[in-house]
């Protein structure tokens, strides 16, 4: 069994390789729902989806999100009233949200609803959220954030929710501060610590280190369990060259204070990581990134197609010592 800590897109991308190289039934995605918000009345779950419509080949690709073909009727109409529209739900993608909120409204946890759903879509693996209990990320803006378009001007030192901070203000504000809203009392969805326990291998996806996997390893058990199997977890640097290729991860790793670097992702990692896998870009690192304590691989790691992202895979999982299925 391969466990992988997932969140959005280069999370998606990296099980798009994985269920390339190892049996999909083998395979389980413990995803990020820090991100989760409820608009329109709807229970929106981004990471879950992103992984969802990636794995099943219906994501748009020119965003990254959202489904392909879509058509945006239903938000026209949301904005002729002067409602919310900053957050993009095209019509098909409503279907998604409507579902899930119908059965979380019946009495449905979200891990089961999730379950439905990705049956639905016909995905061979297991995608699991890490937990069914409200959590949220919450951002505290470094510096005044003036009035935009459909953005209202925050003055610094304002908490905001992720994906006001993401989506309506284009990641444009620096950030003081995240917290982890809901995580002292939420639950690991069941099955999450005896999967992480028993796994031949756990994956830490290409994601960002505070928004994605922060909240995964906030859910009490989660870190512990992932922790405990160190030498067999291996993470791969969202960082290349000092950049994020998507979203941001750099901006907001220096905003915190720590290094936008794959050392940097080395010294946040190296507690629960005994492998960082790394691009051939950075191979002049390699010396500092094990002078924080892990092994270093180095492999192409930017995913610009399946075959790509399937040698990523393999290199990933070889790093640790896991055999994968003989490319076609």
């Amino acid at each position: 069994m391969i466990v992988t800590l997932a969140g959005g897109v280069g999370a998606a991308r990296m099980l798009a390789g994985l269920v390339q190289v190892v049996d999909p039934d083998h395979l389980t995605a413990v995803v990020n729902v820090g991100d989760d918000l409820v608009l329109h009345g709807l229970h929106i779950s981004p990471d879950l989806d992103t992984v969802t419509y990636t794995l099943a080949g219906a994501i748009n690709t020119e965003t990254g999100w959202g489904l392909t073909g879509e058509t945006w009727q239903a938000r026209d109409m949301v904005e002729r009233y002067g409602g919310v529209s900053w957050f993009g739900l095209g019509d098909r993608d409503l279907g998604t949200h409507l579902y899930r909120t119908q059965r979380l409204s019946e009495g449905a946890d979200l891990a089961t609803v999730t379950a439905e759903i990705t049956a639905a879509w016909d995905l061979g693996l297991r995608v699991v959220p890490v937990t069914c209990d409200p959590l949220r990320t919450m951002v505290t803006l470094a510096a005044d954030d003036p009035e935009g378009p459909g953005s209202p001007g925050l003055p610094a030192g304002s908490e905001i929710g992720f994906q006001e901070y993401f989506v309506q203000r284009h990641h444009s504000v620096p950030v003081a501060s995240v917290r982890i809203a809901g995580a002292d009392a939420a639950r690991p969805t069941p099955g999450v610590l005896d999967a992480i326990a028993g796994a031949d291998a756990v994956v830490v996806a290409p994601s960002n280190p505070i928004v994605s996997i922060g909240p995964v390893l906030a859910v009490p058990g989660v870190r512990e369990a992932v922790t405990a199997r160190r030498e067999q977890v291996v993470a791969v640097s969202p960082i290349v060259a000092g950049a994020a290729l998507k979203g941001p991860a750099d901006r907001m790793l220096t905003e915190l204070g720590h290094e936008a670097s794959v050392v940097g992702v080395a010294r946040l990692y190296a507690p629960f990581a005994g492998t960082l896998v790394i691009d051939e870009a950075d191979a002049d690192r390699v010396d500092e990134v094990e002078a924080e304590g892990l092994r270093c691989v180095v492999t192409p790691t930017v995913m610009r197609s399946p075959e790509t992202a399937a040698a990523l895979a393999r290199a990933t999982l070889a790093a640790v010592g896991v055999a994968t299925e003989p490319a076609p």
